[in-house]
């Protein structure tokens, strides 16, 4: 479940102590690289309302938009699991890659050699200097998981994600799990 060293590949999932904070409330993060200089992740639970072909209208596809984080949200990222159909992508971890040749993908898409469980696509990134997802993760502001999904995480449905993790926590977690988003609205 939970570990002591940070590591690419792992989930962090947001406490429920962060109530206030759009972007990460309710967040389940694959952390796709860290090291001594920060860290990089991809938020997999915050669908958009938009599809790669509303953003890229030469993509003859409906594939989900998410919000992949605040930082450079004008740019569009993705992570798959087929690095033997595209090429120059990075391994995450267990079988889970980040980016490669976009014309590639592109083509391979509209050929429809490419479905919605093998890549997903997000607007923005989550990024954090050195050192300060040590520090947030001192303040209580994540739970580290080992991604035990492997190569499979992205066919998780997003909606109940969060909770699912919650609820693995047990404890005093479980009360968490089935209150409103905002407790201010209850």
């Amino acid at each position: 479940m939970t570990s002591e060293k940070l590591q690419k590949g792992q989930l962090l999932i947001a406490e429920p102590s962060i109530i206030g904070d759009l972007s990460f409330n309710r967040s389940v993060i694959l952390l796709a690289d860290h090291n001594e200089e920060g860290s990089v992740g991809f938020i997999l639970n915050k669908p958009l309302e938009y599809t790669i072909n509303d953003l890229i209208p030469d993509i003859e596809s409906s594939f989900v938009i998410y919000n992949g984080g605040p930082v450079e949200q004008d740019n569009l990222y993705f992570i798959h699991t087929i690095p033997e159909l595209i090429t120059n992508s990075i391994e995450i971890s267990n079988g889970i890659f980040w980016g490669g040749d976009f014309e590639l993908t592109k083509n391979l898409i509209n050929e429809g050699k490419i479905n919605k469980e093998d890549i997903r696509f997000f607007l923005g990134y989550t990024g954090w200097s050195a050192n300060q997802l040590e520090e947030e993760l001192q303040g209580n502001s994540w739970i580290i998981f080992s991604n035990t999904y492997e190569s499979s995480i992205l066919k998780k449905s997003s909606k109940q994600f969060w909770k699912e993790k919650i609820i693995e926590l047990g404890g005093e977690y479980i009360i968490w799990s089935n209150a409103p988003e905002n407790p201010i609205l209850n």
